[in-house]
């Protein structure tokens, strides 16, 4: 149920929003001068506020900026004493809507409306916007935590090439987005490519981009990685899975800034800044022929090893406690507590998976366990 605030010296406006409001299923407050409006602003949470403009101690002009320091709940002013020069300074100030007393009830029902609504959207932006961030964003504060973020911090800026290494589920992705988001190129494109699951006939397409009729799938244009990327970041992910014929035309392309679609013959300039990522250990790939050298040596301008779980141990409580929030916060549960103990026996468990094994196990406990999260549900369910 939506929850209004009214805030009007005049105790028959009050009476009568009150009424008015109830009727229609809303749930009321109301404050006769400024100052109680603030405090009920600073203690509560309100989908809109109805404020008079003309009142004893603070005028709604005022309190309207006051309000916004605090909140940005939508604001509607309310006033009989009001002129044309009011109301466009209240807009100005950021308030949502200027209804002149005396009051138009229809009209002040569907602002009530479409204000709630807005108040309703933001908060599930801003959720969204939690999530998402949650998903990507670098929980540590070991040693080697410390000296990758340096090392984005530095590397970002530029076009350089970075080649990230390190195990299957370390982290390698976040890495990647960080130096998108980081670089002169964070308002472009972040198109990431995962080489291990595109098979070896496909992913020059995949990359490049086909002409209609070049293959027998091929019914329209398609424009490829490369190109979809252009002016922004283009991050493959285990190009060591990569095939040698593929990998040749990615060096071309490097060399070149230059991409050729599939079955065609025109050449297109992209301009991309290309970051690639991989599990394997690519000076033994190149021993065994399967990755090309020069490649390498185009791709590893800059080197960013993220190391396994088991070598930041420090990083666990951190974790446990942010993949915890994030949990908690997507299944609409009460925040979860976890013992000491618990915490102990998960810095003990070897982590092969690393982060992602972790994540994994965080949400079984979060689902199956009551809180206080104990060692026994650690070690019953995992």
């Amino acid at each position: 149920m939506s929850r209004i605030l009214v805030i009007d010296d005049e105790r028959s406006i009050r009476s009568t929003l009150r009424e008015i409001l109830e009727y229609e299923k809303y749930t009321v407050d109301d404050a006769a001068d400024g100052f109680d409006g603030l405090r009920m602003v600073k203690e509560n949470k309100y989908d809109a506020i109805l404020c008079d403009i003309k009142m004893p101690k603070m005028d709604g002009i005022e309190l309207l900026s006051q309000i916004f320091e605090i909140t940005d709940t939508p604001v509607i002013m309310i006033s009989g004493h009001g002129t044309i020069e009011t109301a466009v300074e209240a807009i100005k100030k950021g308030a949502y809507d200027y209804i002149a007393k005396p009051l138009d009830l229809n009209r002040l029902l569907v602002t009530l409306r479409n204000a709630r609504d807005r108040m309703h959207l933001i908060d599930e932006t801003r959720l969204l916007r939690r999530r998402i961030g949650a998903n990507y964003e670098m929980i540590g504060t070991s040693e080697a935590m410390a000296q990758i973020r340096n090392m984005i911090v530095k590397v970002a800026p530029t076009d350089a090439r970075v080649l990230i290494t390190g195990e299957n589920g370390t982290g390698k992705e976040l890495v990647a987005r960080h130096l998108h988001a980081l670089s002169n190129r964070s308002t472009g494109p972040f198109i990431e490519v995962n080489c291990a699951a595109i098979p070896a006939e496909l992913i020059e397409s995949n990359l490049f981009g086909h002409e209609k009729g070049s293959f027998t799938s091929a019914i329209k244009q398609h424009k490829g990685d490369f190109e979809q990327a252009n002016g922004g970041t283009l991050f493959l992910d285990e190009i060591g899975d990569m095939s040698l014929s593929a990998q040749s035309k990615v060096l071309r392309a490097l060399q070149e800034n230059k991409i050729t679609r599939v079955g065609g013959e025109k050449e297109i300039p992209v301009d991309v800044r290309v970051i690639a990522a991989t599990n394997k250990n690519i000076r033994e790939e190149i021993r065994n022929r399967t990755f090309r050298e020069d490649l390498f040596h185009r791709l590893s301008v800059i080197i960013i090893d993220v190391p396994p779980l088991a070598k930041r141990v420090d990083d666990i409580p951190l974790l446990v406690d942010h993949f915890i929030d994030g949990y908690c916060l997507s299944m609409g549960k009460a925040r979860m507590e976890i013992a000491q103990d618990a915490m102990d026996e998960l810095a003990r468990l070897p982590w092969t998976g690393n982060i992602r094994e972790l994540k994994n196990v965080v949400e079984r406990l979060v689902i199956l366990c009551e809180s206080p999260i104990t060692a026994e549900g650690v070690r019953l369910y995992t």
